[in-house]
């Protein structure tokens, strides 16, 4: 059941879901990737009109702490330590207190006590700007859940290479791909700088000899030949990450902006501690992302094909997570249900949960004051504060 976490009066609120899990959008199997009626047509391309950005990066601009939202931000005006002073005329050491009508104690967040003037019109106002934040932060989670973003995140960089999983284990699952890479090129590739494609299996297959602009004719032609690609072999990522970095990614140590986009359904042929390494190795001191799309599937072809290596489905995130984390990258996790992790939907969902807790302090505040105001009897405790 849903929550709503109430603002102090006159309606205001902000809404959160009561637990937020890790499945983020629920949509039909059949609606998730359907077969569209001309599969294989020719690709509608679209032009974005803005550069993509990770929510990190986006968060930059469009964070509390950049919108001077942080509660600590908005009470550090009227915060004050406390002060013991020794007045001569009376040989003794006095603390001041609190006016009880107009101020309150605070905890900082370095554990310290402050002592805050309480403003509630302040609070009030404050209050509504965190609403609309959250409710930013909902309109970014929408738009990271649909369409391609769903499939592979946002893409962000200008020179990209695609890594796509063609193992046998995917027979079932080949107009899946396929579908998720046409998505991909029409909708999020027009606006690159250069591109390729690489598909593996126990081989590897590489769409060019290495990256091209990223072109309406490229892009057609890229299409065309995913639809000639067929499952076979095992998950040989290691030598396609090669491949990618060695060959398309040469001369990485001079440019900027480089990604590679990794889709796949399962473990790699290598071990986990290999590829990181490897990634960990060939991306430090440069501009080089690697980010995994996880496609999770259900169960094994029927006719009896198994992957020669195999682990559960957490098995299988927990190690994409570390060769992600060795990778400077971003992990996406999804399935024919939806979206079940999401490194660029997470860290919004932490803003929304932090600018819900910070209205959460901010109600309470007022409440305190507004009793001390209303009870003729009422005092806060004594504490320090210099004079105003």
């Amino acid at each position: 059941e849903d929550r709503l976490d109430k603002g102090l009066r006159d309606g205001i609120s902000i809404f959160v879901p009561a637990s937020i899990s890790t499945e983020f959008t629920e949509l039909t199997p059949s609606s998730f990737l359907p077969k569209p009626p001309k599969h294989e047509g020719p690709l509608f391309i679209q032009m974005p009109s803005f550069l993509a950005k990770t929510s990190s990066d986006w968060l930059k601009t469009n964070g509390l702490k950049a919108k001077k939202l942080s509660l600590y931000q908005v009470l550090a005006p009227n915060a004050f330590s406390p002060v013991e002073e020794f007045v001569p005329i009376l040989q003794k050491t006095v603390s001041s207190t609190l006016h009880e009508k107009a101020m309150m104690q605070f905890e900082w967040h370095d554990g310290t006590v402050k002592n805050i003037h309480v403003d509630p019109p302040i609070l009030y106002d404050y209050q509504k700007q965190l609403g609309r934040m959250v409710r930013l932060y909902e309109r970014r989670i929408n738009w990271l859940s649909i369409a391609s973003r769903r499939i592979w995140g946002t893409v962000c960089e200008q020179r990209v290479v695609i890594l796509v999983d063609i193992s046998v284990t995917n027979s079932l699952y080949i107009i899946h791909i396929q579908h998720s890479m046409r998505l991909l090129l029409e909708e999020q590739m027009s606006n690159k700088d250069f591109f390729n494609i690489i598909a593996f299996g126990s081989d590897i297959k590489s769409w060019k000899p290495e990256m091209v602009p990223s072109n309406p004719e490229n892009l057609q032609s890229a299409w065309r030949w995913v639809l000639s690609l067929q499952c076979k072999g095992s998950r040989n990522v290691m030598s396609a990450l090669r491949r990618a970095v060695e060959v398309d990614l040469k001369d990485k140590d001079k440019h900027v902006s480089q990604g590679l986009y990794l889709l796949t359904t399962g473990v790699p042929d290598q071990e986990m501690h290999a590829v990181s390494a490897y990634m960990a190795d060939v991306s430090g001191g440069c501009d080089l992302h690697l980010h995994v799309c996880l496609f999770n599937v259900n169960g094994f072809d029927p006719s009896g094909i198994i992957p020669s290596r195999y682990a559960s489905p957490n098995e299988t995130a927990n190690t994409f997570r570390e060769i992600v984390r060795a990778a400077n990258g971003r992990f996406h996790w999804f399935g024919e249900t939806g979206i079940y992790e999401s490194d660029d939907i997470s860290i919004i969902v932490t803003e929304m949960e932090k600018a819900v807790n910070y209205s959460q302090k901010a109600s309470l505040e007022d409440k305190t004051l507004r009793l001390g105001m209303r009870s003729p009897g009422f005092h806060f405790p004594l504490c320090l504060c210099p004079a105003l």
